[in-house]
């Protein structure tokens, strides 16, 4: 219902009674649903207004969803290997994609020390421009974040490597400035 009638974030869903005739079930089904829905974060009533779709990546979705998925140690090391992995895919994207002028922003900000760690990845999925990788990085990213792991904080010099090996477009050199930033000496070279 929500793609047939083309909702996003801060659109209005039908009322109850509406739902209840488009999908054909009682109204205390739909209530309870939409209460279900709220619960999660993925709606918002508002008094006099109606209900609303929330953006689910301000919510506990994730969280709530990951006391479930990861609650093995191999769970949780896999979050890890498949957020790294998909890193070094969007890199090669960055590779094939960016010029050299949204490189050198990303650099001022970097030099600025305007950026986090998510931010500055963040900059560099939006440069490789495939909505599909942005979805599924966003959603490791949070899970990732909910394994509440020690923080690292990167440094300027680590970002300001990997930028370079970019700017250069050598991926040999990009991939192993990226192993470096994460301190990944599991992964080999066919990564």
């Amino acid at each position: 219902m929500i793609s047939a009638d083309n909702l996003k974030s801060g659109d209005k869903i039908p009322s109850e009674r509406e739902l209840s005739e488009r999908l054909n079930v009682g109204r205390s089904s739909v209530r309870e649903a939409l209460r279900a829905l709220e619960l999660l974060g993925l709606i918002e009533t508002r008094r006099g207004e109606g209900t609303f779709i929330r953006d689910f990546r301000g919510n506990q979705l994730v969280q709530l969803l990951g006391t479930f998925i990861l609650q093995d140690e191999k769970a949780k090391l896999d979050v890890i290997e498949t957020k790294n992995l998909i890193e070094m895919d969007f890199l090669r994207l960055v590779l094939k994609r960016a010029d050299k002028s949204q490189l050198f922003k990303l650099k001022s900000l970097v030099e600025a020390d305007q950026l986090n760690d998510d931010q500055f990845f963040y900059q560099l999925i939006e440069m490789g421009d495939n909505y599909l990788f942005s979805r599924i990085w966003l959603i490791l990213k949070d899970y990732y974040n909910s394994l509440n792991l020690k923080n690292v904080e990167y440094n300027r010099n680590s970002f300001l490597m990997l930028i370079e090996a970019l700017v250069e477009k050598d991926e040999k050199v990009t991939l192993s400035a990226y192993r470096q930033l994460r301190n990944l000496s599991i992964f080999t070279d066919k990564y």
